[in-house]
């Protein structure tokens, strides 16, 4: 089958003849539960590491040791890349690539699930795409337990069409979702995601700090604080449409109605010896927003003031 790249004007090639063959370059701990993935999903899985003995469990487990990247690359049709940045990216596939070497990127699919910033991502896009491959960005967030589950999550852009090829491929390393042809995307989710995910877990390990003063086991308090969760996440999706409305009922509360609110907790948590630096950060948002002129407005609106926060710095 050939299909277009959408990140460039050059088209790659997927021919499919009996399971999909998967290379996967870089064997650190993400590397190698994305390799035992997509081995146990039954795809024909080539390895390679700078590092050769990273490789022995995975060669135990039914991986194909590769004697070099671009052997790796030579082997596959879809080529999964995992390391530590995209610098290193960069120097692993462009002699791999080179006029004359064995294994090159042209007529292949290449996934780099390496971290790094949106602007690095559009940089190796167009590096992908001068050594004739399609290309797809993406990061997993969920960690490395939960790789080959379905509740893992990966979220990918770049090339919609080898999403499209690959997907029933990629949907062995978990729940993988393309949001769109940008291939920078993927990264600003990762950020995004990476800091909701701290901002959760920041409040909960305050949390627990607070009830623990209180003689709360942590488990007992993780108990009900986990039963409290899906209200606040359907505050997100509220929140959302009210951002998309332009629009901040006071449904939920007013911005001073919450700041008074934090106020009790930045007080409850110095009175229990509490480090209150994040109910203060909170409580400061607020009050910024209130000055805005949000004070009667819903708590949404505080999305307006981080928006516009650099005319405050």
């Amino acid at each position: 089958m050939t299909t277009d790249n959408s990140t460039s004007t050059s088209t790659y090639t997927y021919e499919s003849d009996g399971p999909a063959a998967v290379a996967v370059i870089g064997l650190g701990q993400m590397g190698t539960r994305l390799a035992q993935a997509f081995l146990a999903a039954g795809y024909r899985t080539t390895v390679w590491n700078r590092t050769a003995a990273k490789a022995d469990a995975l060669v135990v487990q039914g991986a194909v040791r590769a004697a070099s990247a671009a052997e790796a690359i030579e082997a596959a049709d879809l080529v999964v890349v995992c390391l530590p940045d995209y610098g290193t990216v960069g120097d692993v596939l462009r002699p791999a690539s080179a006029a004359g070497a064995a294994g090159g990127l042209r007529g292949k699919v290449l996934v780099n699930l390496t971290s790094g910033t949106p602007e690095e991502a559009r940089e190796m896009a167009g590096l992908a795409s001068g050594l004739g491959a399609a290309y797809l960005d993406g990061a997993a967030m969920s960690g490395t337990r939960l790789v080959g589950r379905p509740e893992a999550l990966f979220v990918l852009s770049g090339s919609a069409d080898a999403f499209a090829a690959h997907r029933e491929v990629l949907g062995a390393l978990g729940d993988s979702v393309h949001l769109g042809a940008d291939p920078a995307l993927a990264a600003v989710y990762d950020t995004a995601l990476f800091g909701l995910a701290w901002g959760a877990l920041a409040g909960f390990h305050h949390a627990v700090a607070l009830a623990g003063a209180a003689g709360v086991e942590p488990t007992e308090f993780a108990a009900v604080a986990a039963g409290h969760m899906p209200f606040v996440t359907s505050l997100m999706t509220e929140h959302a449409r009210q951002l998309a409305d332009g629009r901040f009922p006071d449904d939920d509360g007013t911005v001073d109605v919450h700041a008074a609110a934090m106020e009790h907790l930045v007080l409850a948590s110095r009175a229990e010896g509490v480090g209150a630096e994040l109910p203060e950060l909170v409580k400061s948002l607020l009050e910024r927003a209130s000055a805005d002129g949000y004070g009667a407005a819903g708590i949404a609106s505080v999305a307006r003031v981080l928006r516009e926060g650099a005319r405050h710095a």
